[in-house]
């Protein structure tokens, strides 16, 4: 029994002396870990997930050394905590070690990640930590080590923190295949493993991934805690009829002070880190009594900066912080009382997440500003209240089959101690990603690492493996030095580092970005305005500049599109449009309403709304199916194709979250008789084939599964090789699979990528369906209506107007729009 435990009643009587009592689905965790049972816990944030398996792991530690637990250090790794963030080691490091110091337990807390430095490093190595708080990434680059098996020997505890973040991406395969390994390595005991997960919709299927390894059921111990959380939206004072994209936003800026100023701490949430910048500035400009007390944080900030503003945070000493997804997880910033999200976060889950920023403590509540960017953006804020009402949370679909971290993994394996082909096998086959590999795949993967496959069998830099005395091993120092500088499987374009003439680091910017820009060009990072004076190698030199405008960078991935869950619960949102009373954000939106009802029509969730309208640019085709603006660019496509097939026609296409234009020169073929059909997924395969792309696309998706899988090298540090290199390497190989290998591995797994992730083919078969059985309403306004209004302006914006042309002409659109 967990209570007659001498662990337990030294816990219990630590918390006690601190005020504190444990929840009941802390001590359910901890019996569980007691009797060396593994599981998910989930709860929400701010409650305690953490101390739930922690304080679970030293409970059963005293139990086993009831003598000597604060006298003998084990001088072995016993705790693996793995967790996706930078920010959130250092976080719950700090957590543990306060824990430890004031229980008298003499273990020590190792940190290890990307900003580890080196002599923290062989430090670790010398004396191994008792717990090591861990990266995916930085994980598999201890499995390269030559003595791995010997740091992990004595491994009790496993701990994956944020896995509804990890589940679903590659690095959450990372996770799957290292636990395979630990688990692999042990002879003498089994390790217990335990998920940490804030807010995820299949809990049952996350859990099952994350222990398949262990081949048990394991449990999910679920909180059963009421966390309050208060959403208020911010309510611009004139609400215009025809809305469009970024168009309030930073004119509602003034708005947050008075929040900020009546707050103790706040994080304000910005989609991009681009626009971080803008709005950093911006509350500057607006509230300069705020210098020196609001501060930036986002990821291509350098790391010593980013750490002064996570410290400077804990120590109350910032009134707020500008940030992006960067402080989206996990980090325990007591002081933060308030969150602003700026622009709608497009799904449920990271709502939760980010509002769970404030108030973290039990019984707290979770205050959130929603500032919408433009108006329509407040039916989100609606949309987003009634799903946490009903708490309908976005579910992650596991990811199968990932050959591309599988072949990465494995020369992982043969740089550290290398490996017999027939236990991996057996040990990766335990994991949920690869337990239906085939035996002539796993045959392709080992011909892969050892003689490059069948088309680059004549190439000696793909002969990477070699097989002695049956271990597969790499012995090649180049070739392993090579790999261990490439592990992981984020990839991004290639990173410069951004440094002054004179010496000190500002942080990094995507090549493409700056490859741009002329010397004597301004720019914006960390918050600064600096010139470029020159690239040099991976190095971009600037100097402080004064100048009033500057260049916003952009960084690649910057646009989220909407989930299917939010999406669904918005169609219900427009039922209530012109009647609920009781939203306030419905009713600051009734003119708009009202407007779009006497245009055209409001489209209901069993509705699909179509908009014929003539205007001196074309004929437009609007299409609104509220699916993201992802889904609506591969249906866009396949709308333009159908309808070429009825008469040839060409368009030039435009989207937003919640539907899509199809633009042309000509009168459009498409009316109540002919509509239904373009919505029906039969030979919807074919359709995306010749539609879209397709070939080019998954030249680009190809492109980061060869990286990953070690087919491309990316240089060594300072070695510049710019992505457009990588690009036309991945070409030049994909063409090679295309002619000599076309049932490659990888080169198959591209083609299956593009359809599932990028063109989400599973989502967008079950939206084509849907719209399919709907009731289908072609409206043939006269003017572009509210809805129409952003998706035509989106158009123009493509079409590389200056953002100072693009708002002279939207405000001539509106005036006209408002007068007829």
């Amino acid at each position: 029994m967990l209570q007659e435990s001498k662990g337990y009643g030294i816990i219990k009587e630590w918390l006690e002396k601190k005020d504190f009592h444990p929840f009941e689905f802390q001590e359910q965790t901890w019996e569980q870990i007691m009797h060396g049972g593994s599981g998910l816990v989930n709860a929400p944030t701010g409650c305690g997930k953490t101390f739930s398996v922690f304080l679970g792991t030293l409970i059963q530690y005293i139990n086993q050394h009831p003598n000597q637990y604060q006298s003998k250090a084990p001088g072995h790794l016993q705790l693996l905590w793995i967790t996706p963030l930078r920010a959130l080691a250092k976080d719950i490091g700090r957590a543990m070690e306060a824990v430890l110091t004031e229980l008298n337990i003499p273990w020590t807390v190792g940190i290890r990640n990307g900003d580890t430095s080196t002599s923290e490093r062989q430090k670790q190595k010398r004396k191994v930590p008792e717990i090591l708080i861990i990266t995916p990434e930085s994980l598999h680059l201890l499995l390269a080590q030559k003595d791995c098996s010997l740091v992990f020997a004595h491994l009790q505890w496993v701990a994956v923190d944020e896995w509804h973040e990890l589940m679903g991406s590659k690095r959450g395969v990372q996770v799957e295949l290292a636990i395979t390994r630990l688990i692999g390595m042990q002879t003498k005991h089994t390790i217990c493993l335990w998920g940490i997960s804030a807010t995820i919709g299949n809990l049952e299927e996350a859990k099952e991934v994350l222990l398949a390894p262990l081949q048990k059921q394991g449990c999910i111990i679920r909180a059963v805690i009421d966390k309050k959380i208060e959403v208020h939206s911010i309510i611009p004072d004139e609400i215009s009829e025809y809305p469009w994209a970024g168009h309030l936003g930073i004119k509602l800026a003034e708005k947050l002070i008075p929040i900020i100023e009546a707050s103790n701490s706040t994080l304000i949430f910005i989609n991009t880190r681009g626009m971080s910048e803008t709005w950093y500035q911006t509350i500057l400009n607006v509230a300069p009594q705020l210098a020196g007390a609001i501060a930036l944080h986002h990821g291509s900030i350098e790391p010593e900066l980013r750490a002064w503003v996570e410290d400077a945070l804990h120590a109350q000493k910032l009134k707020a912080v500008v940030c992006t997804a960067s402080l989206d997880l996990g980090v325990d910033f007591r002081p933060v009382d308030t969150v602003i999200q700026v622009g709608s976060p497009k799904g449920v889950a990271r709502f939760l997440q980010r509002a769970g920023r404030s108030g973290h403590g039990p019984g707290e509540i979770s205050k959130l500003y929603f500032l919408p960017t433009h108006s329509l953006e407040l039916v989100e804020a609606a949309a987003l209240k009634q799903a946490i009402i009903e708490n309908k949370i976005e579910s992650k679909d596991p990811m199968l089959l990932c050959f591309d971290v599988l072949i990465q993994y494995l020369c992982t394996l043969a740089v550290g101690e290398g490996f017999d082909a027939n236990k991996i096998l057996k040990e990766i086959k335990t994991s949920y990603c690869f337990a239906d590999i085939s035996k002539e795949e796993w045959t392709e993967i080992l011909l892969h690492i050892t003689q490059g496959g069948i088309a680059l069998n004549q190439y000696d830099e793909y002969h990477k493996v070699v097989v002695e005395q049956g271990l597969y091993k790499v012995i090649s120092r180049k070739i392993a030095m090579r790999h261990r500088m490439h592990i992981g499987t984020i990839v991004s374009d290639a990173m410069l580092k951004v440094k002054f003439l004179g010496g000190g680091y500002v942080g990094v910017i995507e090549e493409y970005f700056i490859s741009r820009l002329d010397p004597g060009d301004v720019f914006t990072l960390a918050g600064r305005n600096l010139e470029l004076v020159m690239i040099k190698d991976m190095d971009v030199l600037v100097r402080k500049s004064s100048a009033k405008k500057s260049i916003v960078p952009s960084w690649n991935g910057g646009r989220m599109s909407l989930t299917a869950n939010l999406g669904a619960i918005l169609r219900e949102t427009f039922n209530k449009a012109l009647v609920d009373e009781s939203s306030i954000e419905i009713r600051s939106l009734r003119h708009l309403f009202q407007t779009q009802a006497a245009l055209s029509k409001i489209p209901r969730d069993n509705e699909l709304l179509i908009e014929q309208i003539e205007s001196k640019d074309g004929f437009h085709l609007l299409v609104y199916p509220f699916e993201g603006r992802q889904v609506h660019e591969a249906m866009s496509a396949i709308l333009a194709y159908r309808i070429a097939q009825i008469m040839p026609i060409s368009f030039s296409i435009a989207m937003n979250d919640y539907g899509f234009e199809l633009l042309s020169d000509q009168p459009i073929p498409v009316d109540d008789s002919n509509v239904q059909e373009l919505f029906n997924t039969e030979n919807l395969f074919a359709d995306i084939q010749k539609s879209i792309n397709s070939a080019e696309m998954s030249k680009r998706k190809f492109r980061d599964i060869a990286v990953i899988g070690g087919l491309i090298f990316q240089g060594f540090p300072g070695e510049h090789k710019k992505a457009r290199h990588l690009q036309s390497s991945a070409a030049l190989l994909y063409k090679v699979f295309e002619e000599y290998e076309p049932d490659n591995i990888l080169f198959r797994q591209a083609f299956r990528e593009l359809m599932e992730q990028q063109m989400e083919e599973h989502r967008l078969r079950a939206a084509l369906d849907r719209m399919y059985h709907s009731k289908i309403l072609v409206c043939f306004p006269k003017q572009l209506t509210p809805l129409a209004f952003p998706i035509v302006v989106d158009g123009l914006n493509r079409n590389s107007l200056s953002s100072e042309k693009l708002e002279d002409r939207v405000r001539k659109m509106q005036e006209q729009l408002s007068k007829s």
